[in-house]
């Protein structure tokens, strides 16, 4: 029995549209010549599930590629469960020795594989690839084969050794995403590039105010907010004046709760008022929150793609006169937990916004702080 393979793709595409908000739609039709039947049936049921949009964007993009990478590499999609031949074929192509690739060219990928998915824009840098995205896509592929009811040979001795020796002969220094953090003081100025009623300052006066104030949320949360995530709160009362607005976002499933926790994070007061502004402005009441918009003041449709909240950190700061090499959009992330630390909220509360669930990681910001201000750095004083 033949199968029909336009009548194939075309019907990926449509369960692919179905689930278009979650999903880099820009690749619709190179993800439907990729993944099998069952693959995108699998992303439509964690649709249905509640996955986090961003958590759902990242498998997809490790799902692609690494149905890219095996057809490039075996002529054949990915088998379920994958061998362990496979799994260590996997990382000698991904972590490798440049300097024993300088005298054997057999060594690392192959030049074919490497070829093919650079073609596919899967592959831009030169060189051995990040162990963490090394890990993660294997994590990746991991969780999909035991989805399927498999058991898969991912803690198998052979493949942990083959990562530790590689990672070994391919070390990499650890980069910080941002050189600077977005504290109080670099938002404000930040803000005061976007005062008028224009659309586009509208809404990347939300887009800052929003992603700080929600406790530093990351660009792909912040890009892939939608209407169905907000909920009215009663207003807080304070102590002199009218109450404050307040809303809840509920994330969802993200990287860090787990499948079973719907994250929630709450926003109060002028961030809710910006956010309001911008809603109402650009006649949102369903859909993606924040939207591009073209030259002639038209809101799109379609989410703002997560690359779009940096750049408009960089932009800003172009604006506002600071270095916009020095910023970006994840310093608004660490920028909350040290605008936390310097005003003395304590660590716990500061977590519970942003959602942290690495205490060293979050207290680094805070003893960076503590460090900076403390008695033990004026003993000249």
């Amino acid at each position: 029995m033949s199968i029909d393979r336009p009548a194939q793709l075309a019907g990926r595409m449509a369960t692919l549209d179905t689930i278009a908000a979650v999903l880099p739609m820009e690749r619709r039709d190179e993800l439907a010549e990729l993944l099998t039947d069952q693959d995108v049936e699998t992303l439509r049921h964690l649709v249905n599930q509640g996955m986090g949009a961003n958590t759902l964007r990242a498998f997809t993009s490790d799902l692609a590629y690494l149905q890219a990478w095996s057809l490039a590499a075996t002529g054949n999609a990915l088998p379920w469960p994958a061998p362990e031949a496979m799994l260590l074929k996997f990382v000698t192509h991904h972590l490798w020795d440049p300097e024993k690739r300088s005298s054997d060219p057999e060594h690392g990928m192959p030049t074919e594989v490497e070829s093919s998915l650079r073609g596919q824009g899967f592959l831009r840098a030169s060189g051995p690839h990040a162990p963490d995205t090394v890990r993660r896509r294997l994590a990746t592929w991991s969780t999909l084969t035991k989805w399927r009811g498999l058991q898969g040979m991912f803690a198998s001795p052979a493949l942990k050794s083959a990562i530790r020796l590689s990672v070994r002969a391919t070390p990499q220094p650890r980069k910080r995403k941002s050189a600077k953090a977005v504290t109080g003081d670099v938002l404000s100025q930040l803000l005061a590039t976007c005062r008028t009623d224009v659309l586009k300052d509208l809404r990347d006066r939300a887009i800052l105010m929003v992603a700080f104030a929600s406790g530093g949320r990351r660009r792909s949360e912040i890009a892939g907010l939608r209407m169905e995530q907000l909920s009215r709160e009663g207003p807080i009362p304070v102590d002199s004046g009218s109450p404050l607005i307040s809303l809840s976002i509920h994330l969802g499933w993200t990287k860090t709760s787990g499948e079973d926790n719907d994250e929630v994070v709450y926003l109060t007061g002028r961030p809710v008022e910006a956010l309001n502004a911008w809603l109402t402005a650009a006649r949102i009441e369903h859909g993606s929150v924040f939207r591009a918009i073209d030259r002639w003041g038209n809101v799109s449709p379609r989410a703002l793609d997560p690359k779009a909240i940096n750049d408009i950190v960089k932009q800003r700061a172009l604006l506002a006169g600071l270095d916009p090499a020095e910023f970006s959009a994840h310093g608004l992330r660490s920028g909350y937990l040290t605008e936390a630390a310097n005003r003395g909220i304590p660590l716990p509360e500061a977590m519970e916004q942003s959602r942290h669930r690495s205490l060293q990681q979050a207290s680094s910001y805070y003893n960076s702080a503590t460090r900076r201000s403390g008695r033990a750095s004026r003993l000249l004083d």
